[in-house]
């Protein structure tokens, strides 16, 4: 696995990582950036510190925005990664709405799926036969989880959608998610992980250690791009512990 790995002290040191890293890669591109956005309480930290300090720091209408995985609620629900988004971020910045691409969570979920991924297959550029975002965010769940590919549902690393439906294997929501091909297909991707829970899964990821592939997240790794880690403390705190060990 080639990756990159910032560890901050802080959330708010994290968010400025992101947008280090986002203005230089806009920076270098002359035409329209794509992203896809994750959901999660961090991505949220991250989107409220961009609109508190990069409001006219970063050329927000050169970005057209996607997002990587949608709950299948109305765009009102609390559990919208779209409404999350727009709360924190888009809606206080002067965005045209012609650059914001959300997924339809009120809509029938297979229809749904069917619909964005032409959506996406039509705006994005093309490599390797398929669409090509230039950043995608990604949070990690405690049991490996990332987007909406879980455990139980592996065979979404391999398909040859560009978006597909998955069921939340405690609660049984259903929700739309990128697949596997299109993630690794990025030019760039990034992990993002706060807090001491997400310690044990981030370390047996990235040392590959027991069994880290029962974990979807572990399969992400752009052949054609750049990885990051973006963690903060208490999050990479068992991989610090790991480099101890082997140098013991």
């Amino acid at each position: 696995m080639n990756y990159k790995i910032q560890i901050s002290k802080s959330v708010e040191e994290l968010s400025e990582q992101f947008a280090q890293l986002l203005i230089h890669k806009i920076n270098n591109y002359k035409d329209h950036f794509h992203i896809a956005l994750s959901g999660g309480s961090t991505p949220k930290s991250i989107f409220e510190y961009l609109a508190a300090y990069h409001k006219t720091t970063i050329d927000w209408n050169k970005i057209k925005y996607f997002w990587g995985d949608e709950r299948c609620v109305p765009p009102t629900d609390s559990e919208s990664n779209y409404k999350m988004a727009n709360d924190a971020l888009l809606s206080k910045l002067q965005i045209s709405a012609s650059n914001i691409f959300r997924i339809e969570g009120e809509s029938n979920p297979t229809d749904e799926a069917k619909r964005y991924s032409e959506l996406i297959a039509k705006i994005l550029p093309q490599k390797n036969e398929l669409p090509r975002f230039d950043i995608i965010m990604l949070g990690l769940g405690e049991d490996g989880h990332t987007a909406s590919i879980f455990p139980n549902q592996k065979s979404l690393l391999s398909s040859d959608k560009i978006y597909a439906t998955a069921v939340h294997p405690a609660t049984e929501q259903i929700r739309i998610t990128l697949t596997g091909k299109v993630l690794n297909n990025a030019s760039t991707v990034v992990f993002i992980a706060t807090g001491k829970n997400k310690s044990k899964v981030v370390d047996e990821i990235i040392n590959q250690k027991e069994n880290y592939k029962n974990y979807p997240a572990s399969f992400i790794n752009p052949q054609n791009g750049e990885l990051y880690w973006l963690l903060d403390n208490a999050a990479a705190s068992q991989i610090e512990k790991s480099k101890s060990e082997v140098k013991k």
